[in-house]
């Protein structure tokens, strides 16, 4: 029975946190502020490469490609202006916010399935199912920052 409850309670996590995610004002999130600010030892997102984050982060679900209507599309085929940089770099900071709340947020289940099988459970939605994510938003918005500030430079140079 404590595995049926950690996995309902998870598969309701996720579906609240997903919408809460979405109506979530964008402007409370500020790339350049902490705590999504890269950490000087993060250097600039360059030490997520030392796991090869760079080859895996477009294997794991990505939430704008399963629902594209309701989520801003992640990739950068086409050049986004200075506006769209912006909401992507927004958007970067609710998806890290929104994963490290639920990795608050699951440790219940080591109430809903006392012993091993709680404690299992919560690595897994902790180490799987919530930090790559967290990851890959602290590996791509120091890039996206840089694009956004360049643009914002010449747009200032340009007025």
């Amino acid at each position: 029975m404590g595995f049926l409850y950690c996995l309902l309670y998870a598969i309701a996590l996720g579906i609240i946190s997903f919408l809460l995610g979405r109506l979530l004002p964008k402007s409370w999130f500020h790339f350049d502020r902490a705590p999504f600010r890269a950490f000087g030892w993060e250097k600039d997102g360059r030490v997520y490469l030392k796991i090869d984050i760079n080859r895996w982060q477009n294997r794991v679900p990505d939430m704008s490609r399963i629902f594209p209507g309701l989520m801003p599309a992640k990739s950068l085929d086409r050049l986004p202006d200075q506006q769209g940089l912006l909401r992507m770099l927004q958007e970067t900071c609710v998806a890290e916010a929104v994963h490290v709340v639920l990795c608050v947020l699951g440790l219940p289940c080591l109430w809903l399935w006392p012993g091993a099988g709680g404690v299992i459970a919560c690595l897994v939605y902790v180490l799987l199912g919530n930090l790559p994510f967290i990851l890959i938003q602290r590996y791509n918005r120091p890039r996206l920052a840089r694009m956004y500030l360049r643009r914002q430079k010449q747009k200032e140079g340009t007025t």
